[in-house]
């Protein structure tokens, strides 16, 4: 009986062993990480080599912010798990769907939920804007949950209020199915989706705001409590201002990192690293190896000067078929960006394509197309706009043919 007990009991141990270690979620903070050790390698390795550094993460990728532009990337759109990171998605939902105000008692069903914890308690009450904050900086899985019961009813509602968003952002590799990232099989997203949602959530004043707060006190039944943001990159690392860490057994080590230098602000996404320190150092690598090799180019007056000058070089070359005129009036669609981002190895292999038909039959109608700009960048067009004429030529009609007869007739008297 006893050794039946005895088995049971080891049994029992290792069940629960096994629940805690699979939804653990940023719980690897035990794990401490030199963050200016690390800083202080990369800056050696960069002076050195400014090729792309060896990178232990699954999936990675960089993109400019203001372009959505990706700099870097290794599988940046297969799909993986996200751990805590979801928690991006669910503060958005709740900056944009409630009252910031309102005052939350906590369920049952939130209080029990296990891993990373902002140490909620059923009955406990706390406001929305502080649920946040937990949700954020110390990734508080029962604020989560919390805030999902609040907007959504249960998990489920909130977990259709996420997909719905995911697909209004053009999110297509994206699937939510809790509020806090831990492991499901149904639950995923990308490097690059999760960096497109980044930036549309840093667009967010009050987001912003929280995620660039290195500490901050929440209220508890009239008690605070102190949290510290699990961003370990986050006052350590030159122009860092968010954005999110995570961890479950499924998903490893991932971290979100907004950072701007000057006029290049990027978000830097790592999912799947080994350990905390691969994520840390992955991600400064990632983020010095942008900063040493891009900058910003004025793109915009490349682009005016040279369609310009073909302008006035080819302004007469256009033939009307029928038409009351041959005078085109040109005009080029709106340049997407001023500015935008070029690898300083390729800043001598910008050019400018223009392909333009020359000849058209009348009627030309105002706003058609008549051709198209391509701006390129190593071989490779990174985008195209069209050239369209800003005014309509009409079709000759027998009053013109008449006009036009009589007009000449006069001058031919004019001139006997």
């Amino acid at each position: 009986m006893k050794r039946k007990l005895y088995i049971l009991l080891i049994v029992f141990i290792m069940i629960m062993n096994f629940t805690v270690i699979s939804f653990a979620d940023d719980l690897d903070n035990e794990e401490v990480v030199d963050v200016s050790a690390e800083i202080l390698a990369s800056s050696t390795n960069l002076q050195s080599n400014s090729k792309i550094p060896q990178l232990n993460s699954r999936a990675c990728v960089v993109i400019d912010r203001n372009t959505n532009t990706i700099l870097y990337g290794k599988n940046e759109n297969t799909k993986r798990k996200m751990a805590s990171t979801t928690k991006i998605m669910t503060a958005i939902i709740i900056l944009e769907n409630c009252n910031l105000t309102d005052v939350v008692e906590i369920s049952k069903k939130a209080a029990g939920t296990g891993g990373s914890r902002l140490g909620l308690h059923t009955g406990d009450k706390i406001t929305v804007n502080d649920l946040l904050y937990g949700l954020l900086l110390c990734s508080g899985n029962d604020a989560a949950v919390a805030l999902a019961e609040y907007a959504g009813n249960d998990l489920n509602g909130f977990a259709e209020l996420m997909n719905k968003k995911a697909e209004n952002l053009c999110l297509n590799n994206t699937h939510f199915v809790t509020p806090h990232g831990l492991d499901n099989d149904n639950h995923y997203t990308t490097a690059y989706e999760l960096a497109l949602l980044s930036n549309y959530a840093l667009n967010n004043a009050i987001f912003a705001k929280i995620v660039s707060t290195k500490n901050y006190s929440v209220c508890i039944n009239g008690n605070y409590k102190s949290l510290n943001n699990t961003n370990e990159l986050l006052g350590y690392l030159n122009g860092v201002y968010g954005v999110k860490t995570g961890f479950t057994n499924g998903a490893n080590r991932c971290l979100v990192t907004a950072t701007k230098r000057n006029n290049l602000d990027i978000i830097c996404v790592v999912l799947g690293a080994d350990t905390k320190k691969d994520r840390t150092r992955d991600s400064i690598n990632l983020i010095e190896y942008v900063f040493s090799n891009f900058e910003m180019i004025d793109i915009e007056n490349i682009i005016k000067n040279e369609f310009e000058n073909w302008k006035n070089s080819n302004q007469y070359k256009f033939q009307i078929i029928k038409g009351k005129s041959n005078t085109v009036n040109v005009q080029l669609s709106d340049i997407p960006y001023n500015k935008f981002p070029v690898n300083s190895i390729y800043k001598d292999d910008i050019s400018i394509n223009i392909n333009t038909d020359y000849t058209f039959s009348a009627p030309l109608y105002k706003d058609s197309i008549i051709g198209t700009l391509d701006f390129i960048i190593n071989n490779n067009v990174i985008f195209t706009l069209n050239i369209y004429n800003t005014d309509t030529i009409e079709k000759k009609d027998i009053y013109f043919y008449f006009s036009d007869l009589f007009t000449n007739y006069i001058m031919y008297l004019e001139n006997f």
